[in-house]
């Protein structure tokens, strides 16, 4: 399976999450925007995923939430701003319990000479502090944790 990189330089309020998928391009921006595959990838292992609202659109919402073994409800929301298929989107990203924390994300997907797909994705937050919270929260883990799961729903779709 391949690897998830993350680059996350001191003093800088973004962290970037890079993976090559072995799938055509089309099919990872499906995976990424279709609320019935979003559960099947998105969070940790250890974390079911809900989606509530998903409009994949420029002023479209966006609402997931994680569940854990005990019933706690972990949720993220946002606004989508640019959506260009299967290019890339451009979405607010937050944590409804810090919501003083806005990220901007970027998710671009490009073609591979393989035929499969990089997929790059920059969060940007609002200072380094919150940048820096966020990593210390574990975020690469839940990060790596989705890219290896969406890289296992991509090779078991037709």
């Amino acid at each position: 399976m391949g690897e998830t990189a993350f680059v996350i330089e001191p003093g800088r309020h973004d962290i970037v999450m890079i993976r090559h998928f072995a799938a055509p391009r089309e099919a990872v921006f499906r995976a990424v925007t279709d609320p019935e595959l979003v559960p099947r990838w998105w969070g940790p292992h250890s974390l079911a995923t809900r989606v509530d609202r998903m409009e994949i659109r420029p002023g479209g919402h966006w609402r997931y939430v994680n569940i854990d073994a005990e019933g706690r409800e972990y949720a993220f929301r946002g606004v989508y701003h640019d959506v260009v298929a299967p290019e890339r989107y451009v979405r607010t990203w937050q944590y409804e319990g810090t919501p003083e924390d806005v990220a901007l994300e970027t998710v671009t997907l490009a073609e591979a000479d393989d035929g499969g797909t990089r997929y790059v994705a920059q969060s940007v937050h609002q200072s380094v502090e919150a940048r820096d919270a966020v990593v210390r929260a574990d975020a690469a883990r839940g990060g790596r944790e989705s890219m290896d799961r969406l890289a296992e729903l991509l090779a078991a779709l037709p």
